[in-house]
């Protein structure tokens, strides 16, 4: 069984299928994009922290990827503002890591009330 299209349903056949490619390309340069700046980020990284201090972020990526990838960010504005200056030795970026750990904690009450 055959169908015959009109031109207004070719139309939009061809509209739907244009507006799928120009999304499909968007993705396409959005992920790309992405990933330069990723480039760019590690190969900074790279020339600011000692291979310790990049060991030990590497370490802590597998965990908390997205704590990383703020650290490395806040790390490398750090640098360009002068107010770090490279090589980020391990020892450094421990006290870091941890003064970022104390910011952060929460802290937690239980309170047990008396059973009747």
């Amino acid at each position: 069984m055959e169908y015959d299209y009109t031109d207004e349903e070719l139309e939009e056949i061809k509209r739907r299928k244009m507006l799928e490619y120009q999304r499909l390309l968007e993705a396409k340069r959005l992920e790309e994009e992405r990933r330069r700046a990723e480039l760019e980020r590690e190969r900074m990284l790279r020339a600011l922290l000692t291979p310790e201090a990049r060991r030990r972020l590497s370490n802590l990526k597998l965990v908390r990827p997205e704590l990383v990838e703020t650290i490395e960010v806040q790390l490398i504005q750090l640098v360009q503002a002068g107010r770090l200056k490279p090589p980020i030795t391990d020892r450094t970026l421990k006290i870091i890591l941890a003064e970022i750990a104390r910011r952060s904690r929460r802290n937690i009450r239980i309170k047990f009330r008396g059973l009747r």
